[in-house]
C-alpha cells in the first residue's frame, strides 16, 4: 500500500474541523487513504451499500444513531439528506474529526454543504497517484511554483518510453499496486460502472448510452485543446445544449477539468474560451484507443498527452498538499500561447510544456507576451524531457517533467 502526500494534511485538518470531505473521481484511493489513517474506534460505512443508503436517505437521524461517530461515510453524495443531521450532531458535540466523508460527485454536494456545514467542514480534492507517490517519495511533493532554486534538484532521469508508459498506464492505485491487473479490463469495467452507476443517477441518458460513450471518447482525443461545443456536438450528433450538460457531468465526476484563460483586464485580444483536460492520462489514452505506450508516443496525441500529464502533476502537487492552485493558460488573438500561468502573491509564473530533450530560448518565446499585462512576472519554466535542470536565461529554467 503506497503512502500518499495527503496523509499529514488530513491528520492536521482533522484536529481543526469536525468534518472533512475528500472528493475525487472513483478509484483514486479516497476510502483507502481514510482506512489507512483511521483510529481503531472509527467506524466505516459505504453508501454504495443499498441498505445503508436507503437508511441514510429515509431516516438520517437513525443512521447517525446506528453509526455513531467517529465515522467514515463513503460516497456521501448518495444521501445529501445526511448533511443537515451531521450539522446537528457536530453543533451539539463540538468535537473535531468526528466525520470523514468521501464523495465522487463534489458539485452535487456543494449546495448542501454551503447550506448546512459552512464553517464546519474542510474540503479536499484528490487525484490518482502522483509520480512522487509512485516512486515512494510522497512527502517530497510540494506545491509546484517555478523558481531558479529548482536548478539544485537532481532527479533520477527517465527514458522517453518510460515516461510514456507511466502516462499510458495512468494513475489509478489499483493498476499500479497490482501488477497482474489488466489495464484494458480495468478501464473497460471503470467506464461501464461509471456510466451505469454515476451517469444514470446524474441525468437520464436512457437510449443515449452509446452516444454518451462516444462523447467521452470525443473529449478524450481533445484533451489540452480549446473547448468547442459546436464541433463536439456535430461529431456526436447531439445539440450544443446536451453537449454542455454532458461536459458538466464529466466535471462533477472529476473526469475532466476546464482550465480558464488568464486575463485580469479583459480585452478583445485575449481568448476567453477554456481548455479541456482529462484528469487521468491512462483513462484518456484508453478512450483515445492508444493501445500501447509506443503508439501513444508516436501518435497525434503525443504532445497533448504530455501536456495533460504535466497539468495533472501540477494539480496533484497542490491538491494533495491541501491547497488550491491559481492556474490558467494564456492565448491571444495572434495565437501566442503559454501552456500554463500560475499566479501567486501578485506574481505570475509562465510554464511551457515541450516534448524535447534539447530545449532552447525559442521554446519560451511567448513568455514576453506577458509584458503587455503589466504584472510582475516570476521565473519561467520549460517542462521538458531533459535529464537535469538547465538555465535557459536569467529567469527561465528547463525542468525535467518527472521533477514536477
Amino acid at each position: 500500500m503506497l503512502k500518499r502526500t495527503m496523509q499529514p494534511v488530513i491528520e492536521k485538518i482533522s484536529k481543526g474541523f469536525p468534518v472533512i470531505l475528500l472528493t475525487g473521481m472513483r478509484q483514486v484511493g479516497k476510502s483507502t487513504l481514510f482506512e489507512m489513517l483511521k483510529e481503531p474506534n472509527r467506524k466505516y460505512v459505504s453508501l454504495d451499500n443499498f441498505d445503508d443508503r436507503k437508511l441514510a436517505q429515509t431516516n438520517p437521524a437513525l443512521f447517525i444513531q446506528k453509526y455513531e461517530p467517529p465515522l467514515i461515510i463513503d460516497e456521501v453524495q448518495y444521501a445529501p439528506q445526511l448533511l443537515t443531521y451531521i450539522k446537528i450532531y457536530v453543533d451539539s458535540h463540538k468535537k473535531d474529526g468526528d466525520f470523514w466523508l468521501t464523495g465522487s460527485q463534489k458539485y452535487e454536494l456543494m449546495k448542501g454543504i454551503q447550506e448546512s456545514l459552512a464553517g464546519r467542514i474542510a474540503i479536499l480534492d484528490m487525484l490518482g497517484l502522483s509520480y512522487k507517490e509512485i516512486i515512494k517519495k510522497p512527502f517530497e511533493s510540494k506545491p509546484f511554483l517555478p523558481s531558479m532554486d529548482m536548478m539544485k534538484s537532481n532527479p533520477k532521469p527517465l527514458k522517453l518510453m518510460d515516461i510514456y508508459k507511466i502516462i499510458w498506464e495512468g494513475s489509478y492505485p489499483r493498476l499500479i499496486v497490482h501488477d497482474n491487473e489488466s489495464r484494458d479490463n480495468f478501464y473497460k469495467s471503470y467506464l461501464q460502472s461509471y456510466i451505469e452507476r454515476d451517469v444514470r443517477n446524474d441525468l437520464d441518458i436512457r437510449g443515449n448510452e452509446l452516444k454518451f460513450n462516444d462523447f467521452i471518447r470525443a473529449i478524450a482525443i481533445r484533451t489540452s485543446t480549446l473547448l468547442n461545443y459546436r464541433d463536439i456536438s456535430k461529431e456526436i450528433g447531439i445539440d450544443q445544449r446536451t453537449a454542455k450538460v454532458w461536459i458538466s457531468v464529466l466535471q462533477r465526476a472529476g473526469i475532466i477539468k476546464l482550465l480558464e484563460p488568464y486575463y485580469r483586464n479583459p480585452t478583445n485580444s485575449i481568448i476567453k474560451t477554456p481548455k479541456i483536460y482529462f484528469l487521468d492520462t491512462g483513462l484518456c489514452s484508453y478512450l483515445a484507443k492508444m493501445n500501447s505506450p509506443e503508439i501513444l508516443e508516436a501518435g497525434y496525441m503525443d504532445g497533448r498527452i504530455l501536456e495533460t500529464y504535466a497539468f495533472c502533476e501540477i494539480l496533484k502537487s497542490y491538491w494533495h498538499n491541501g491547497k488550491e492552485p491559481n492556474i490558467y493558460f494564456y492565448r491571444d488573438k495572434e495565437k501566442r500561447e503559454i501552456d500554463f500561468i500560475i499566479e501567486e502573491g501578485g506574481v505570475i509564473y509562465p510554464v511551457e510544456i515541450k516534448k524535447t530533450a534539447n530545449p532552447s530560448l525559442s521554446d519560451c518565446k511567448n513568455f514576453s507576451s506577458l509584458n503587455r499585462l503589466k504584472f510582475k512576472t516570476g521565473t519561467g519554466i520549460v517542462i521538458c524531457l531533459r535529464d537535469n535542470p538547465l538555465p535557459l536565461a536569467d529567469n527561465v529554467l528547463a525542468l525535467p517533467i518527472w521533477d514536477i
